[in-house]
Parts: C-alpha cells; sequence; structure tokens
C-alpha cells in the first residue's frame, strides 16, 4: 500500500473536460424527482449461488460486527466543523488519510481541489416595527453582507419561489423578501426537494425585481429555536443581496405581525464574506480487482461539513458507511473482481469542487466507472431500494433482492436520470447509480443546523445501511453482467435531495 499525498503522484493530473465542466454548479444532492420514475417489476437476473451466499456473510458480519457509529464519533470530534476552505476542512483530510491507513487497502491518495472561502460571521436579524423583536437567524452559505450599518427595508411575504417569480418589479422593489414555506416531514423529504429552489434561487430572483434582501423560513422539520443554513448560489449579471434562514418560530413571529394591520420593517445587518479560494483534497482509497482492476465500482461520501454543528448527520454517517463498506470488503479472503473505491469528496456544500475535479480526472484518464453509490443520508434506515440505471439493468437489481429482505429493504424504482449530487458529473459521463433510500422523517430536524451533533445518530439503523451498501457493493464488484451506460442527459435539478438531503 502505497500513500498518495496529491494524485499527481499516481492518479494522474486533474483537467477540465468539457462534458463536465458545462454541467451547472447546482446539482441534486440526491434527486428524486427526475426521468419517469417506474417500479421494478421485472424477472430476476440468477447471480451464482456462491456470490449470493458470500454477500450474505458479508450483510451478517457488518450488522453483528461493524461499528460505523465509531467512526462518526472520532470524526465529528476530533474535527467537527469543516467547511470547505478552513482550518476544520484540512483537519479534516488529514483525519481521513489516517484513518483509511487501518483499512487495509491497497491504494490511499489525496487529489488535490481548489475550493471556494467563505465566512459566516455574525447575522443579525431584527423587526423594527411594529413590535419590535430579535429574530434569531443564520447567513446562507455564499450569502454576502450587508453595509456596517445594516439595511432596514418593509417585508414582502410570498409563500414560495414561483409566486415571486411571478411579481412585478414595482411590487418587489426596495424590500425584504419572506419566503414563507412550511415543510412536512416524510421518508423521501418530498417538501424539502420541492422547496429548497427558494433558498437556492431566491436572492438572485428577488433582486432582480429589486429587492435589497431576503429572508427565508427554514428548511426543517422542527421547532426549535435554530435556524438551518445552506448554500444559494447567485446569478451572473444580477445585483447579490444578503440571504439568510429563519428559525421556526422566528418565521411564526414575522408572519403573525405581517398578519396584522401595519408595515413590517426589518432591519439586517450580516458580516458574512467571501475570501477568495483554497487548497483542499478529496481522500481515495482503493481496493484493487483481483480480475477486472480497470472496471471501478465507487462509492462516494462528501467529507465537509457545515460550520455550526459538528456533522455528524451530514455527512458524518456517510462517510462511515463507506469506510466501514471497504473495510468489510477488504476484509474478504479474497479481492472482489471489480475494483471498489471510495472517495470522500471535498466542498459538497458550497459548491462541488470536489465531484467536479474528480469526474474532470476520470474523463482525462478514461477511466471505467461502473456503477456508483452515494452514501448522504443521516444516519436513517434504509427503506428502498431504487436505481438510476439503463432499464436493461433492472434484473439485476430485482437478483440483488433476496440479499436485502432480512434488512426489511424491498425494491423500489428505476429511473434514468437523478441520484447523488457528489455523483451526477459521472452520471452525466454514463454511470449507472444505485440508489438506497434512507428514512428522512427525522433528519430535516437537525439538517444544516447546530443540532447536527453525534447524539443524533441511530448505531442500529446506521448498521444496517452499512450491511447493505456492503452486500450490494460485493454483488456489483462481482457479478458477471454489467449495469451498461446511461444515455446523456442533462444535469438538472433545483437541488438537493432525494435518498439524502443537501
Amino acid at each position: 500500500m502505497r500513500p498518495l499525498e496529491e494524485c499527481a503522484h499516481g492518479w494522474g493530473r486533474t483537467l477540465a473536460i468539457a462534458a463536465v465542466l458545462m454541467l451547472p454548479s447546482s446539482l441534486p444532492a440526491q434527486t428524486v424527482n427526475a426521468a419517469a420514475p417506474r417500479p421494478i417489476d421485472v424477472e430476476p437476473y440468477p447471480y451464482p449461488a456462491d456470490l449470493l451466499d458470500q454477500a450474505a456473510d458479508l450483510r451478517d458480519r457488518a450488522l453483528n460486527d461493524s461499528n460505523p457509529f465509531a467512526v462518526v464519533a472520532s470524526l465529528s470530534t476530533e474535527v467537527g466543523p469543516r467547511l470547505a476552505g478552513s482550518a476544520g476542512d484540512r483537519a479534516a483530510v488529514a483525519w481521513a488519510l489516517s484513518y483509511l491507513q487501518d483499512l487495509k487497502l491497497d491504494r490511499i491518495a489525496a487529489q488535490g481541489v481548489q475550493v471556494p472561502r467563505w465566512e459566516r460571521g455574525a447575522t443579525q436579524i431584527r423587526i423594527l416595527t411594529p413590535s419590535p423583536q430579535t429574530l434569531a437567524a443564520v447567513a446562507f452559505g455564499g450569502s454576502i453582507g450587508t453595509a456596517e450599518s445594516g439595511l432596514e427595508a418593509p417585508v414582502l411575504r410570498v409563500p414560495d419561489l414561483e409566486t415571486l417569480r411571478s411579481l412585478s418589479s414595482d411590487r418587489v422593489a426596495g424590500h425584504v423578501v419572506f419566503i414563507d414555506k412550511r415543510i412536512e416531514r416524510s421518508p423521501d423529504a418530498a417538501d424539502y426537494s420541492a422547496a429548497v429552489a427558494g433558498r437556492i434561487h431566491g436572492p438572485s430572483v428577488a433582486a432582480s425585481l429589486g429587492a435589497v434582501g431576503l429572508v427565508l423560513r427554514s428548511l426543517g422539520t422542527d421547532s426549535n429555536r435554530l435556524a438551518h443554513t445552506g448554500k444559494v448560489i447567485y446569478q451572473d449579471g444580477v445585483p447579490r443581496i444578503p440571504a439568510a434562514a429563519l428559525s421556526a418560530p422566528d418565521a411564526d413571529m414575522l408572519a403573525r405581525q405581517l398578519d396584522g394591520e401595519n408595515a413590517v420593517i426589518l432591519q439586517l445587518r450580516l458580516t458574512a464574506r467571501r475570501l477568495g479560494s483554497a487548497r483542499s483534497a478529496n481522500v481515495i482509497g482503493e481496493i484493487q480487482g483481483r480480475t477486472r482492476p480497470e472496471e471501478i465500482v465507487l462509492l462516494g461520501a462528501h467529507l465537509d461539513a457545515w460550520d455550526l454543528g459538528t456533522g455528524a448527520l451530514d455527512n458524518g454517517t456517510g462517510v462511515a458507511v463507506v469506510i466501514e463498506t471497504a473495510r468489510l470488503i477488504a476484509s474478504m479472503p479474497e479481492r472482489p473482481a471489480r475494483t471498489v473505491r471510495i472517495v470522500l469528496f471535498a466542498d459538497e456544500e458550497m459548491g462541488l469542487s470536489g465531484a467536479r475535479a474528480y469526474a474532470a480526472r476520470s474523463a482525462e484518464g478514461g477511466e471505467t466507472h461502473m456503477v456508483g453509490m452515494e452514501a448522504d443520508g443521516g444516519s436513517g434506515r434504509i427503506w428502498r431500494l431504487d436505481g438510476v440505471v439503463p432499464e436493461p439493468a433492472a434484473p439485476l437489481l430485482a437478483g440483488i433482492a433476496p440479499l436485502l429482505e432480512p434488512l426489511e429493504i424491498p425494491l423500489g424504482m428505476v429511473r434514468t436520470s437523478g441520484g447523488g449530487a457528489d455523483l451526477a458529473f459521472l452520471q452525466k459521463l454514463g454511470m449507472p447509480e444505485i440508489t438506497p433510500r434512507q428514512d428522512l422523517s427525522f433528519y430535516l430536524d437537525y439538517h444544516h443546523s447546530a443540532n447536527d451533533t453525534l447524539d443524533k445518530v441511530d448505531p442500529e439503523a446506521l448498521r444496517q445501511v452499512v450491511a447493505a451498501y456492503a452486500a450490494i457493493t460485493w454483488m456489483v464488484a462481482n457479478g458477471e453482467p454489467e449495469f451498461g451506460r446511461l444515455p446523456d442527459t442533462d444535469a438538472t435539478s433545483a437541488d438537493e435531495p432525494g435518498t439524502g438531503a443537501d
């Protein structure tokens, strides 16, 4: 095993490949509402009995012997917050390289990545009239700050981004826009997927109509007085305005005052600022294939995390899933037929810099990724197995289904686009993706907030997730048939979750 400090020493150069760089910077973390999903209702592929037995043994060892919680505890305790470009981010890369040394992998590397730097600073939002109140709020990632004196403006409430788009500039100009959209809990976070465009694109839409600021009801399902952050993307050629999230109780406070007869004046003071760029890295570990080493089965999870909590659920759990899966596979009596590679991606939260760089390097080097899986759904149990795969590959998923029955994971849907944010660039290059769907019913209580801490992780549920990933990975890394290639489709999205939420 030869650890590598930079991918240029053994993994090739990272170059801009047009097919990758043409993708938008806003991509789905794990989008589910794409490309006409169809139920998997086909005759299963007959995998050999000995391969199924090996995968079942791996599944059972994951349930009984794996300890993904210890991985999450190590990362969230020894590193904690790790926003791209920060000291915590650098510490996370060092932590990951050190942790992988003990896994009996065949190769370890850090692939250098340039990432954006942004500083949250302080966020102060107050209702000045009619009834003065200080509101609990946090700036959105990438937001600009206000002038030192802040800004004061009347509030215009809209229920969603679509309504805002329909308004005239005469109606919006000079206001702070308040997007007041509640989301309800569900296993697939469907409301979040529908509402997140308001956070991502709301500031530019509002600014294009003359607004001076934007506040948004937090995209969470809790009632805590803690706001939920997340990135914004400013549109080129449109003025940039400050943007922040309000906690649920404070959004209620603002809404009550807006229900009255008097105009509501809001004061915003944000010291957020952009600081250029910094160096980070994708951390890569590999178990080289026994007979088909050039064919790669990829397991991905983002290593970075927001600066409010300790990044236990988002995405310490995902890191733990892929690390434990790799550890279990590396401990098998023989190597899998295909190469199993894990990638802990840099900068998923602020801009997908790591995913973009990795896909560009892969395309430039002519690598073949046979299939991928991404872990980014907290510690909720997997409740359904979906696939972003060509239609002829559906029997392969059906053939794996018996392995998942003891885990109470039924077959779900197949589609030809959607999936994980960090894998979207590879998907654009044709890589199919298997998407185990984790239960997000309570994930959004803590997601992107200061409450994303280790005590929210469910160790038993997380073992079920590892068991599924390990069994599936062993099957696709050793099965004779291939999943084929996805059609060349545009990567689309309002951004964020599906099997996970980011």
